[in-house]
């Protein structure tokens, strides 16, 4: 079996939703696994002076029509979110305290949180609203809303984001594959021909 995949995503990417619905897939058809690693856009944005999406002249206007059509070009359900973008905070430190003990859920958790917000239009940055949807994958909703409190777990998140600015993560998706960085959900094809056929 090779490195595992390292793959970045923000909760409010709509291109994190599908690559997150893709990536496990993708990955275990090469004999891989995927290491899931919530970031926060806002944070890296500051780095990179860049601005989310909705804001930008042109582009923005370009990326309501790419969303919805790209979603469905990978099979995708897919409803605009009545409030977009979002701080990640409360799905992303979620997620790491479930993965400290639990991967797996941890990885349906974040599934479930990606489809409760571009699917559903329910806002997670809500605490309350992140810890119900936690509620209905098995977890006790007490219990999450304590741990999105908890200074160890805010600080794991703010470790992680700052150790994939570090390395070089700029966007949601992102990829490293055998040390190589894919940006984008767009680059699934050229990962795909990397993990089959090695570096090209």
């Amino acid at each position: 079996m090779g490195n595992p995949i390292d793959f970045y995503f923000d909760y409010s990417s709509p291109y994190g939703y599908i690559a997150a619905m893709k990536i496990d897939e993708l990955a275990a058809k090469y004999g891989r696994t995927v290491d899931w690693k919530p970031v926060l856009l806002g944070a890296i944005f500051k780095v990179t002076g860049a601005k989310p999406l909705p804001t930008l002249p042109l582009k923005g206007d370009y990326s309501l029509r790419d969303i919805p059509r790209s979603a469905r070009f990978h099979g995708l359900p897919y409803k605009h979110p009545s409030k977009f973008p979002i701080a990640g905070q409360a799905p992303s430190r979620a997620f790491y305290w479930v993965n400290e003990h639990d991967p797996a859920l941890a990885r349906h958790l974040a599934r479930a949180l990606y489809r409760a917000y571009f699917v559903d239009d329910c806002d997670i940055s809500s605490p309350e609203i992140t810890a119900a949807v936690a509620a209905s994958v098995g977890l006790k909703r007490d219990d999450v809303l304590a741990a999105l409190g908890n200074e160890a777990v805010k600080d794991k998140l703010k470790n992680e984001v700052e150790a994939a600015i570090a390395r070089g993560v700029f966007g949601s998706p992102y990829f490293v594959v055998d040390n190589e960085p894919f940006w984008g959900v767009d680059r699934l094809e050229q990962m795909e021909r990397w993990l089959g056929g090695g570096p090209f």
